[in-house]
């Protein structure tokens, strides 16, 4: 089928004319012809890069160009949002009707916000806690939403999932004529979904790179359409021997591992195979991207590991990296500078990296309380279908690894020819259910009992199970609630209390809620010595605060120390905990709480790697919930009347937000300073911005990381007094840097980035 031959604006066929795109995929064609064009919900399940996203796009501009409509995107994770942004900007200058050219936004922070600047935008990409948010804050403009796409809709059956199916639910309920486009690459039950979403369904196993799977056995490959192929033993490495003979064949590896630390060790024996294999030209291209490696965050071991993998072709991917890192990565990979990437398997349900080869290294992962235990086979369908890169590769090829041929058939069995798990809903567990009923009563979707049952009733849990079935957890948690005094009743009619409103509002689990209310009325009340510690350690103590940083065993004693020395600044006492696992747990929270301290108190990045094994992806995220969560305590010791707690604990956000002592707070502040530059700047007698107006433009863009155009920037923030002929001359320095130079002094210190992003 031939797009020109489609029912859809003329600028839209202009726009995929000019993309080279002159014939649909069969799974595109098949979507069409269910008249998903004509305003039928689909749920399409298809291998990755089968065209999902084309039909996304197509949907989105019917719905703004002839409807008048506006499309709501929601994906997973943040790097997927951020992704999908950059494919809708293809659009953004097609004229709408109304003259004025269609527009992005995407929005994935701030959860006590209704983020009413979306109203102007056609479009709005979204993680689907965003947008659990923003219906928990009934932002108006979501009413007028024709288009809802749900990526990655198979992850309902995640933890994370209770999250999406109760924003599709709820969206459905608000507007019932709204349009569902759900997209997923591995749905074994597409038919349960698609009936309830009331859709059609289009299920295929086309790809536009056929795929060759395998299991690699000793120096042989047995693939199951029978062929054996015996491959050359370059590396005693069994993963490293395969992506070794993918690269002589011209394709690249992504190698997919159990663990960070595997990751890593693979990365560098990689790299060691390497050196030998890569041309001129992309060793110069290596070279480059691994000294902007060097410039981003702060000097680490992990960082000189990542430096030496890069320089020699390959690298490593986790969760542990901080996030401009895992971007410049994954751009060098696209690129096709970096030849083999070691990953942990979040990278298969993250951004689009397809490679020639995938080698499943390990198909085995860590159970806390199990052990090592088999990934489901949906997991091995993700890895898998990263092989093939579509325009570049007429095969793609995934392989597992044996030790015996028994293993071997087992593979093949389990995971090769065997079907994808059947797709749950985990709305039944407590932990997700106590927030979302919380929150249909204080946003005011229902007041009664009967209500609330039948929200749930309309959810994917409500299509496979009887309304009975959760009706008793239902009734625990509204029990609970009460008891707290975050609900009420009136007759039959219940409603929210202003402190059950405000947890709902500020996206918490109302455990942590009670946790931080029993804190703050303790430290209020009883004889505690209340310091920093003492509300980090707090925060430290919801369930929603995550990681929580487990001391190993080499370090619990520094750990316990701490403790000691902190005991009296805390709500809770070790001798509380009666069992191993629940003094686990406490030495956690103490570690986060203290590696939290350390942060605000500027230790170094390669400080906390190398004496507490906190890794600056771990740290990152560490930070933000805990800024989250100091945010939340504050507000909620305002509903509570709590004047003591408040200054401290907004100042102490900033804090950690920062990772600064208090005397830099007014430097940090400023846009494009982070705490280096801060203590560059403060060391050297700027501690002030009175004095940062005062200062002298040459004197200060002289100072080591700031140079002329942040001197500028910092100038004009603090209002400073400049003679014009020192801009003039300011000015003339800026322009004549060199792009290297100018990008390193635009680009932020720290791990910012804006959550909300026109």
């Amino acid at each position: 089928m031939n797009p020109q031959e489609l029912d859809i604006p003329q600028e839209v066929k202009d726009k995929l004319q000019k993309r080279g795109i002159d014939s649909l995929y069969p799974p595109q064609e098949d979507a069409i012809n269910t008249g998903v064009l004509k305003g039928k919900n689909l749920v399409l399940a298809s291998p990755t890069a089968s065209g999902k996203t084309l039909i996304a796009e197509l949907c989105a501009l019917r719905h703004i160009l002839e409807l008048g409509g506006k499309v709501l995107y929601l994906t997973p994770l943040r790097a997927l949002t951020w992704e999908k942004y950059e494919e809708f900007q293809e659009y953004q200058d097609i004229l709408k009707p109304d003259g004025k050219k269609i527009r992005v936004g995407v929005s994935t922070g701030d959860m006590d916000n209704s983020s009413p600047w979306l109203q102007a935008y056609d479009i709005v990409i979204c993680t689907n806690e965003k947008c659990d948010s923003l219906l928990r804050h009934r932002s108006p403009w979501m009413t007028g939403i024709s288009l809802v796409i749900a990526d990655e809709v198979h992850l309902i059956g995640s933890d994370r999932g209770p999250t999406l199916e109760v924003s599709l639910a709820r969206l459905r309920q608000m507007k019932p004529d709204i349009q569902v486009l759900a997209l997923s690459a591995t749905i074994s039950n597409t038919d349960e979904i698609a009936e309830w979403l009331k859709a059609e369904q289009v299920t295929t196993e086309w790809r536009p790179v056929e795929l060759k799977e395998g299991v690699a056995y000793g120096s042989n490959v047995t693939f199951v359409d029978g062929e054996v192929r015996e491959i050359e033993i370059q590396n005693k490495n069994d993963p490293i021997n395969l992506a070794l003979h993918a690269l002589d064949n011209g394709g690249q590896s992504l190698i997919f591992v159990e663990s960070r630390r595997r990751s890593q060790t693979t990365a560098r024996l990689a790299a060691n195979a390497l050196k030998k294999k890569l041309s001129i030209r992309t060793q110069t291209e290596l070279l480059r991207i691994a000294s902007e490696i060097s410039i981003h965050g702060e000097k680490t071991r992990l960082t000189d590991e990542l430096v030496y993998c890069i320089t020699n072709g390959a690298s490593f991917h986790h969760a542990g990296l901080n996030r401009d890192h895992r971007k410049i990565i994954e751009t060098a990979f696209k690129e096709g500078y970096i030849k083999v990437l070691s990953a942990t398997p979040t990278l298969a349900a993250g951004v689009n990296l397809p490679a020639q080869t995938v080698v499943i290294g390990s198909y085995k992962r860590y159970a806390p309380g199990y052990g090592m235990q088999n990934i489901p086979t949906i997991d091995y369908k993700q890895m898998s279908g990263r092989a093939g890169r579509p325009q570049y590769d007429k095969i793609g090829y995934a392989y597992l690894i044996a030790n015996s041929q028994d293993e071997q058939d087992d593979l093949f069995r389990d995971y090769i020819t065997a079907n994808p798990e059947r797709i749950n809903s985990q709305l039944a567990k407590e932990s997700a259910i106590r927030s979302h009923t919380l929150a249909a009563i204080a946003s005011d979707y229902t007041h009664t009992d009967g209500g609330l049952l039948d929200f749930f009733d309309s959810t994917f849990y409500g299509y496979i199970y009887s309304k009975g079935n959760i009706q008793l957890i239902v009734s625990n948690i509204l029990r609970y609630l009460k008891r707290e005094e975050m609900i009420y009743y009136e007759g039959d009619r219940v409603f929210a209390t202003d402190f059950g409103k405000r947890v709902s509002e500020l996206y918490i689990d109302p455990i942590t809620a009670v946790t931080i209310r029993e804190g703050l009325t303790i430290a209020s009340e009883e004889e505690i010595d209340v310091t920093d510690f003492t509300w980090l350690h707090l925060i430290c103590k919801t369930d929603d605060m995550r990681p929580i940083l487990r001391p190993r065993q080499k370090d619990r004693d520094l750990v316990l120390n701490y403790y000691e020395d902190h005991q009296f600044e805390i709500t809770s006492k070790l001798g509380e905990y009666h069992d191993y696992i629940e003094e686990d747990i406490f030495l956690g929270e103490i570690k986060t709480a203290m590696i939290l301290d350390k942060w605000i108190n500027e230790v170094t990045e390669n400080d906390l790697l190398e004496r507490y094994n906190v890794l600056p992806g771990d740290r990152y995220l560490a930070v933000t919930s805990a800024e989250w969560l100091l945010y939340s305590a504050h507000e909620l010791a305002k509903i509570l009347e709590l004047t003591e707690p408040r200054r401290h604990l907004n100042e102490l956000r900033d804090r950690v937000k920062h990772g600064v002592a208090k005397n830099l707070l007014p430097l940090v502040r400023l846009k494009g300073i982070g705490r280096v530059r801060a203590k560059v700047l403060y060391d050297s007698g700027y501690t002030t911005h009175a004095k940062l107006k005062r200062a002298n433009l040459t004197q200060l863009s002289s100072l080591p990381l700031i140079g002329p155009r942040l001197a500028k920037t910092i100038k004009e923030q603090v209002g400073g007094l400049v003679e014009e002929a020192e801009w003039k001359r300011l000015d003339k320095i800026v322009a004549e840097q060199s792009s290297l130079t100018s990008f390193i002094e635009e680009e932020p210190e720290e791990d910012e980035e804006n959550e909300d992003y026109i």
